[in-house]
């Protein structure tokens, strides 16, 4: 029975004198009566106590005066000397000193000597000296000790009289001492005050005991008069009789104190168990009485008794803990049971709906979205969930045909040793199948018993005996149906649970399979998005990488799960047997990205055509990024480049020099020949697209065999790990002097990226080699058309050494023309080199910057044909500058291969 506390908080407060509803005043409270009774009983004890201290005083004080005049007379009578005063002329001189300051220390108000005759020698009252004795003195002249009261000097007084005896026995004179009445009873007088107060205290203890009785009932009765007490005793009574929950209390000793209706009813008590114990009650359920004896706390305990379902709560009738017994309530339960049942197990559904909707589509991914539905229905729904799904799904694509070839993607269960097909399995489900005819139909076939089942059986006869003789015995297909498209069909079999599938069960099914559904067509979508997109990106990257003898290099991009991005790497030859390595990033994914990445590296590879320094070129890259931010922005179409990085890099493999500059991009690293591995210091500019500050160039001289390593950002930027542990990792993993650039790729990618990385990654590793000297052949020129003839012949001779003797004629043509437009039209220093690569560069250095133009002469010009002849004589040409000048540089074909099958360094001419 649930208590309602505020139950009685309605009723409002009463005066202790309460009316009844006629208005009469009602009976003194039981708090007030008692106080009545307690006032009449102090009064009454005080009272008693009064008189027995009067009677008891008068007694005791007689007794008391009698005694102590005695005890001081025969004190005085007895002490030493006394005889002889008497006998002394004047007695009275002597003893009246002493009898005064005797008296008072022994108590009394009076001691008097007399003589034989009743004259007395001393007297509290000089004036009574010498007078007669009043006082009975006879039997105290025959040696006895006599005491009175009498009516004396002093007023109402006890006085006792005692002889005085010589030796010889003979009385020679009296001593009487006694005291007033007055003065013994004040002594019982002074006790009357502790009497009353003792009274006071206890009228005042029993005043206060009854207040806190009084406010303590009045707080437990809420007001309430016994009228009022009485009523609504009377109505709990009713209110008892008439619930529909039974109510039992049992005493301490195991006793029923109080049964309801309901309870005897529900327990099938007989009329007479109020009162007995539980004990002696064969009717009754041994553990629903197990339960009442044992005065434990229970909520919501079920027992059986009398074909029905009890539930029994109990709670001690002492909310402190005392030992005062128990009271129960029960309830019958037996009818709410199977709607408890269908409760339960509609809520279990929802919360299979609900985990659905939580763990199906967590990922952009075919097969996982499948394997996620498979295993939310284990083991709520099904006990083993097979998905299958046509092909062009996997692949992005909308199934096509009418041909029922699925492939198995997700099979799990509630045991691994399952008979179903395995995943990869490519079935073919013939018509008669609940498969194919859910996949055609696009409606939910229920299987209830496997074992009767033809058509399923005749898809594969030895598998399918397999799966029933395994325990499986009913199915549901359900076809996976996402915007009008089939994508696959949902199986789910049951090999535990005893019953088959129902209708209840293929709603369910079909709920579960719709949510899936959407988030497989979804992946399925974005599968074919970020194919396409990949496809583009891939496009626009490097397909091959071009033939130079400058750097052997290795490569990796590796596309993000999440979508593709803008990351991009270029090997660019350039005159001189020189190599540009660049890398760059686009921030942001998606095809925007992708595009505006080819866009750049399209420009660069422009850029680069015209020889311009690294620095420079990231300037011309830099404005072009502006260009297309405002088209874009002008147009309305698109957001512009919201972020691009970038890093140029030329390699001379003659002077060993490498030229580095940066926009926002991450600083390369190197490797050295012995594997020490360093990330240089190198200035860095801002993004490409920030505008406002030129870049800057930094020159490191390599090595032969230094490893440069270029990279983007997603290579050691992880969500996971800060940057520097990225950085450490890319150092650990390059520390090998032994590796070559492929295998250093393979190192860094497995050191560093997760199983799924979020951003793209490029990587480019390029191992330097160096154009040794026997391969290059320069030397200066005078400013004087004479020294033409020199070159020639130096020409004809250094072609001689390197076996090129074929080239002679043109190499001299070429350079001729060359140094004498440099010496005619340019200024000094100038300089020939010849270099043998995998051609014959001719380079003919000068300090003007004016740069000579090919064009057609006239046949009436004597001159300016001598930038077409050598044009006609090489296979390309062209001009670059330097800070001291410009190079006019040509290159001519080797007359035969000359490079090594290894392809690691060039052959000997």
């Amino acid at each position: 029975m649930v208590e309602q506390p505020d139950r009685f908080r309605s009723v409002p407060k009463r005066s202790p004198v309460a009316k009844s509803p006629r208005g009469k005043k009602s009976p003194r409270s039981v708090a007030g009566q008692v106080f009545v009774l307690q006032v009449a009983v102090v009064v009454l004890l005080v009272l008693g106590a009064i008189l027995a201290l009067v009677l008891e005083s008068r007694r005791a004080s007689d007794a008391e005066a009698r005694n102590r005049s005695v005890a001081v007379a025969e004190s005085f009578a007895h002490s030493p000397g006394l005889v002889d005063a008497l006998k002394s002329p004047n007695p009275s001189a002597v003893l009246q000193p002493i009898t005064e300051a005797t008296r008072t220390p022994a108590g009394v108000d009076f001691i008097v000597v007399m003589d034989t005759h009743g004259i007395r020698y001393t007297h509290p009252l000089p004036d009574r000296i010498g007078k007669q004795f009043v006082g009975t003195i006879g039997p105290s002249l025959a040696g006895h000790v006599y005491t009175e009261s009498v009516n004396g000097p002093l007023g109402h007084e006890v006085q006792a009289v005692v002889p005085v005896k010589a030796p010889d026995g003979t009385v020679v004179g009296l001593v009487s001492a006694g005291l007033k009445v007055n003065n013994v009873t004040s002594a019982g007088n002074r006790q009357l005050p502790v009497i009353l107060g003792t009274g006071a205290a206890a009228l005042a203890l029993a005043t206060t005991g009854t207040a806190l009785v009084a406010r303590r009932l009045k707080r437990q009765t809420r007001g309430l008069g016994p009228a009022e007490m009485t009523r609504m005793y009377e109505h709990h009574n009713a209110v008892l009789h008439a619930v529909r929950e039974g109510v039992v209390i049992v005493g301490q000793d195991g006793r029923l104190l109080l049964a309801n209706d309901e309870a005897r009813e529900l327990l099938g008590l007989p009329d007479d168990a109020e009162g007995r114990h539980l004990g002696e009650l064969r009717d009754l359920d041994p553990g629903t009485a197990e339960l009442l004896l044992s005065g434990r706390i229970a909520t919501d305990e079920v027992h059986r008794a009398a074909g029905r379902l009890l539930v029994v709560n109990q709670r001690p009738t002492d909310r402190h803990g005392g030992a005062m017994g128990t009271v129960a309530t029960i309830r019958d339960s037996t009818e709410l049971l199977a709607l408890a049942g269908k409760a339960e197990v509609a809520g279990d559904r929802l919360a299979l709906l609900y985990e659905a909707g939580s763990g199906i589509g967590g990922s952009l991914d075919v097969v996982r979205t499948a394997e996620e539905l498979a295993r939310v229905a284990v083991p709520g729904f099904a006990d083993f969930v097979t998905v299958d799904l046509a092909d062009p799904v996997l692949k992005g694509d909308e199934p096509t045909g009418t041909g029922m070839h699925l492939r198995r993607v997700a099979v799990h269960g509630i045991r691994s040793d399952h008979p179903f097909y395995p995943v990869g399995e490519l079935i073919d489900f013939i018509p008669s199948t609940p498969q194919a005819r859910g996949f055609d139909s696009g409606r939910t076939q229920v299987v209830p018993d496997l074992s009767v089942s033809d058509g399923w059986q005749a898809q594969d006869p030895e598998r399918t005996r397999q799966i029933i003789e395994y325990g499986v015995h009913s199915l549901i297909a359900t076809p996976l149906q996402a915007r009008g498209i089939i994508l696959g069909v949902a199986n789910f079999w049951r090999w535990r649970k005893p019953e088959p599938f129902d209708d209840e069960d293929r709603s369910l099914g079909e709920e579960l399979v719709a949510r899936a559904a959407v988030s497989i067509d979804n992946a399925r979508r974005y599968t074919r998005e970020h194919a396409m997109a990949v496809t583009l990106q891939r496009s626009l990257l490097p397909r091959a990488l071009p033939d130079q003898s400058a750097l052997a290099v290795a490569h990796r991009y590796l596309p993000a799960q999440s979508g593709v991005s803008g990351d991009w790497f270029d090997v660019i030859p350039l005159p001189g047997s020189r190599v540009a390595l660049v890398v760059g990033d686009v921030v942001g994914h998606g095809l925007h990205a992708a595009a505006t990445m080819g866009r750049l590296r399209t420009a660069v590879h422009n850029f680069s055509a015209l020889d311009l320094p690294p620095d420079e070129l990231l300037g011309h890259l830099d404005e072009l990024v502006n260009r297309i931010d405002q088209e874009e922005t002008d147009s309305g179409t698109g957001t512009g480049v919201t972020g691009a990085t970038c890093l140029y890099a030329i390699y001379d493999p003659v002077s060993r020099l490498c030229t580095v500059s940066r926009a926002g991009h991450p600083a390369p690293a190197l490797v050295g020949p012995d594997g020490t591995v360093v990330f240089p210091e190198l200035p860095i500019g801002p993004p490409l697209g920030a505008g406002g500050m030129p870049f800057e160039t930094a020159e490191l001289e390599l090595a032969e065999g230094t490893q440069i390593v270029l990279y983007t950002d997603g290579l050691v930027e992880e969500r996971t790990r800060d940057i520097d542990v990225g950085m450490e990792l890319l150092r650990k993993a390059l520390s090998h002097p032994d590796r070559d650039p492929e295998e250093n790729c393979r190192a860094v990618l497995d050191a560093l990226l997760p199983e799924r990385p979020q951003d793209d990654v490029a990587l480019l590793i390029a191992r330097t080699r160096v154009l040794g000297a026997d391969r290059v052949a320069d030397r200066e020129v005078p400013s004087d058309p004479a020294a033409v003839a020199e070159v020639r012949a130096w020409i004809a001779t250094t072609l001689d050494a390197w076996d090129l003797a074929d080239l002679a004629f043109g190499t001299e043509l070429v350079l001729s023309e060359l140094v004498t437009n440099a010496i005619r039209y340019g200024s000094p220093p100038i300089r020939v080199r010849l270099l043998r690569d995998r051609s014959l560069i001719c380079e003919v250095t000068d300090g003007s910057s004016t740069s000579p133009h090919l064009k057609y002469a006239a046949t009436t010009d004597e001159g300016g044909r001598g930038l077409f002849l050598v044009a006609q004589l090489t296979e390309r040409w062209g001009t670059r500058y330097t800070p001291d000048g410009k190079v006019i540089w040509a290159e001519q074909p080797l007359p035969a291969p000359a490079w090594s099958p290894d392809g690691d360094r060039p052959a000997p001419a």
